[in-house]
């Protein structure tokens, strides 16, 4: 799947996850376990509003801390805070790594942009505007969102550019704000002469992260969501809001691809850090798979041999990876013709318990259903009762 972004309004953190939470709801959930593992119920809460403007209808995402709501506009008091206090918050919440590494690469990019702004190094960087609950909140949730979809490719069409004057804790800016224009470098971008901050930080920090191209796939799609998340500030006969489109590609008997397989051996890692590294490899979105395997080296000594399949345009993100998660200093990696099955995720809820399901279209034979064993052993219960919940979630899914 491909996700393509119109910027009507503009971008915003907030609009991003509305957007997203507006074409796929069932990432809702999760979504809001993950924020707050970063930030306790107690002092922030979330929800997802449905808005409507005078044109269109959509979902707003709204962040509220300490009993008040954050309008995620200019003008409100943020609470300051620095690069180095919201990595650690990351760090040790109970996060995926997937939802992790996304998290701290966008804060990253923030924290590199405000560094080259005011001439300082990454590591003494404190965040005002971006550094409230509610950019935390948007941040982590647009993390979790990404990491849930596993997106094959992100675009966006050009981002406007805005005009005037943003009210800052340095004072008055020029609208984009420093750091945001060079978060824009290399994005595709239009003045539509309409004023005001139309792009904030968070928003090109993200999409940045996500590496958006210029432009949506130009072969054949079919169009499989949309959702559309509104900001709060209103503009003068636009809706201030983003739309997303969600794109597959036409269904076909197989998807041929190009593959790299990377393998390597390691003797010195232990069983846990080495368990650690594969999870953490199989988080890559350079890599497809991670397979482990026992081997016998020279003098009889036991060692681990180690498979990893990447996508071809990636792989030196791939071997970088593998260098960075194990012990081995030397790999071998050869590319390689793949087929594989067009596939689906969708979410049932059974018995009060959400659980995937993946559904693949076999070659003439149409749809078969296999639900995750993990949602099915979150539920508790005996094997009996976890295989009639699976078998019934794969049911639903197929219509049966």
């Amino acid at each position: 799947m491909d996700i393509h972004l119109d910027p009507m309004g503009g971008v915003a953190g907030d609009m991003f996850v509305a957007a997203v939470l507006d074409a796929f709801p069932q990432l809702e959930a999760g979504m809001l376990d993950s924020i707050a593992a970063v930030a306790p119920a107690a002092h922030v809460t979330c929800r997802l509003e449905r808005h409507r403007d005078h044109v269109l209808q959509g979902a707003r995402f709204i962040v509220e801390e300490a009993g008040h709501a954050h309008r995620h506009a200019h003008g409100h008091d943020h609470h300051h805070a620095s690069w180095r206090g919201i990595r650690e918050a990351l760090w040790k919440a109970p996060l995926s790594p997937a939802v992790r590494d996304h998290a701290v690469g966008i804060f990253t990019l923030l924290a590199d942009a405000e560094a080259r702004v005011h001439g300082v190094p990454p590591e003494e960087v404190t965040f005002h505007e971006v550094g409230a609950a509610d950019s935390i909140a948007d941040i982590v949730g647009a993390a979790h969102l990404v990491a849930s979809l596993g997106v094959a490719g992100w675009s966006t069409a050009p981002l406007p550019l805005g005009a005037g004057r943003v009210q800052t804790q340095h004072g008055p800016l020029p609208v984009p704000a420093p750091a945001t224009a060079l978060l824009l470098q290399g994005l595709p971008v239009h003045d539509d002469r309409i004023p005001g901050e139309r792009v904030t930080p968070t928003g090109a920090a993200i999409l940045r992260h996500l590496r958006c191209a210029a432009q949506a796939p130009a072969d054949a799609r079919i169009m499989a969501a949309t959702g559309i998340g509104f900001g709060a500030r209103r503009l003068p006969g636009l809706p201030n809001c983003l739309r997303l489109l969600a794109l597959e590609p036409p269904a076909a008997e197989a998807e041929h691809r190009e593959l790299a397989v990377i393998e390597f051996e390691v003797d010195d890692q232990s069983p846990e850090e080495l368990a650690l590294g594969l999870e953490r490899l199989r988080a890559e979105p350079a890599i497809l798979d991670a397979l482990q395997m026992p081997a016998v080296g020279k003098k009889g000594r036991l060692m681990a041999h180690l498979q990893v399949l990447a996508r071809g345009a990636e792989v030196e993100a791939a071997i970088a990876a593998c260098f960075r998660e194990t012990t081995t200093i030397g790999l071998r990696h050869r590319r390689v013709g793949g087929a594989a099955l067009r596939r689906r995720s969708e979410t049932v809820e059974v018995d009060g318990h959400a659980v995937r399901v993946k559904v693949v279209e076999r070659c003439g034979r149409g749809e078969t259903a296999k639900a995750e064993i993990d949602d099915a052993a979150a539920a508790g219960g005996s094997h009996a009762e976890r295989t009639r919940l699976r078998q019934r979630a794969e049911r639903a899914v197929l219509g049966e």
